[in-house]
């Protein structure tokens, strides 16, 4: 297990400039983010914001979290961080190695070839796992996952404005592959990828 380092908590930019800055990025110069972005991106997807270790940064029905956040790495991606796929760890603020081969490039071809997304430092899955919710609500807990995903997706893309770093988030890809690759458990699906990194050209 891999304990992150302290989220920032000072961004300089307010909501509302963060809100009108918000633009999808495709173009990533593939340079590395720092180890304190990678955990402040985790943090504002799915980190726990209260002392009681509850609560997290995204809504969830009946807090039965459904939602789980993977990061995909290449070597140089973040310092300190070997290249694979990592399960974030909400209580403990840490991340899990899961699968330790680059899948960013195979993520990319599975999202219908579009291999823009392999060039981020860091490619964010957003997975679902639907018995958590729909024991207690039944079909509806799916729509409530998919609010849920729609939560933790929109905390990271506006949290990585804050950091003045590019992202874009892409549903388009093939299921079966994005779980094969990411070696995600069979009671899991993606429903979600994000790619982040510092974009080519400024649009900060």
């Amino acid at each position: 297990m891999i304990t992150l380092s302290t989220p920032l908590r000072d961004s300089k930019k307010s909501l509302e400039e963060v809100i009108s800055k918000r633009r999808s990025v495709r173009n990533f110069d593939s340079s590395p983010i720092p180890p304190e972005a990678l955990s402040t991106l985790c943090w504002a997807g799915q980190g726990i914001t209260s002392s009681r270790g509850r609560y997290r940064a995204a809504p969830s029905a009946g807090a039965l979290y459904p939602i789980f956040l993977y990061v995909a790495l290449g070597e140089e991606s973040v310092e300190g961080i070997s290249a694979g796929v990592h399960l974030y760890n909400p209580e403990e603020h840490a991340l899990e190695r899961v699968a330790e081969e680059d899948v960013r490039r195979v993520l990319a071809g599975a999202a219908l070839g579009q291999m823009w997304m392999s060039h981020a430092a860091v490619m964010f899955l957003i997975v679902v796992e639907y018995p958590r919710i729909t024991r207690k609500y039944g079909n509806r807990g799916m729509l409530y996952a998919h609010y849920e995903a729609g939560h933790v997706a929109q905390n990271i893309l506006l949290e990585a404005v804050a950091l003045e770093l590019g992202a874009c988030e892409v549903g388009a890809f093939d299921d079966y592959a994005v779980m094969e690759r990411a070696g995600l458990p069979d009671k899991q699906e993606p429903l979600l990828l994000i790619s982040v990194g510092h974009p080519a050209r400024s649009d900060f």
